[in-house]
């Protein structure tokens, strides 16, 4: 089978062909119709991700499929039955095998394209939003990289639960987006400062940073007090450096949160949120959006659309 496979961080990844694999215990086998890309992917080319294996491997985080065969002794969803699953890596090629504890039953009604997309975009603004900063209705919610794969699912479940949305994002095209999917405010980050015009607005009582850099900075300065600030990722390439008089002087909390940490320490809140993730789906409550989709083929040029961060909502590979 083909496989997008990493030999070392001095190289760019090839598809190579390779082993079909074969599911141990524990392990079912999945014929992977789409896998959803995420920063954390291009972060793995450099090795620079805290969850990087060892090269070589076959890269893709999230995937959705159909489950072929379950391994020896393996009780899983049954020989058919269609899958997501954040499999942290093997996710771009035809056929991989996972463990079945990371496996979750998608809806008919979602197709493999919105399922690869769905969990690590959903459910790290679900978790941020609702577990970790609390956000209450009427509360002013500014999200950096409104959007991109997840920042763009953070404005639509922010305003699901009641928010005034601040969207920032670079350029028009990117804040007609944000503004589809529920933002109230609009701020093009290439154009306008951020600071200037949060506050304007009346400040920010919550923050939803995917960017980090210099767009951190202005947002913590025009966070209110006693406001709540979310570092999700550093598209920016830079690591903001957290300035502790500020958050001391006005009451600032920073929350750090990373969604596939809780599948070690507590997997029940993962499940109860993907629970609510799905259930809202069905209901028509949340619309997933594909702004891009490549063959398998084309894994190295889907890579680069995400790197570019002229990408809109999640981009997609189809195996």
């Amino acid at each position: 089978m083909r496989a997008f496979r990493l030999t070392s961080f001095d190289t760019a990844p090839t598809v190579e062909d390779i082993d079909r694999p074969i599911p141990g215990q524990g392990e079912a086998l999945v014929r992977i119709a789409a896998c959803g890309l995420n920063f954390a992917d291009l972060l793995m080319l450099k090795g620079s991700y805290q969850d990087t294996p060892e090269p070589p491997f076959t890269m893709g985080m999230e995937i959705a499929g159909t489950v072929e065969a379950l391994g020896p002794d393996t009780d899983g969803p049954a020989p058919g039955t269609r899958v997501a699953v954040f499999a942290g890596q093997g996710g771009l090629a035809e056929a991989g095998c996972f463990p079945v504890d990371r496996m979750t039953p998608i809806p008919n009604s979602m197709s493999f394209e919105e399922a690869a997309g769905f969990l690590v975009a959903y459910g790290t603004s679900h978790l941020a939003l609702g577990h970790r900063a609390r956000l209450q209705k009427g509360e002013r919610l500014l999200v950096l990289g409104a959007a991109g794969g997840v920042g763009l699912t953070a404005v639509e479940i922010g305003a699901r639960m009641g928010a005034e949305v601040i969207a920032c994002a670079r350029g028009a095209a990117k804040l007609e987006v944000a503004k589809a999917a529920g933002a109230t405010h609009l701020i093009d980050s290439e154009t306008q400062d951020i600071r200037a015009e949060v506050k304007a607005l009346g400040g920010a009582d919550v923050v939803y940073d995917a960017v980090g850099g210099e767009q951190f900075k202005a947002a913590l300065r025009a966070t209110n007090p006693g406001g709540r600030l979310i570092p999700i990722g550093f598209a920016s390439g830079e690591v903001p450096q957290i300035p502790a008089n500020i958050l001391l002087v006005k009451n600032l909390d920073v929350i750090g949160l990373y969604w596939g940490g809780y599948m070690s320490f507590a997997p029940e809140i993962l499940t109860a949120s993907l629970a609510e993730l799905f259930a809202m789906f069905e209901a028509g409550g949340l619309t997933p959006h594909i702004g891009a989709t490549y063959k398998l083929d084309q894994a190295a040029n889907a890579m680069a659309l995400l790197k570019s961060r002229k990408s809109t909502g999640k981009v997609v590979v189809t195996p």
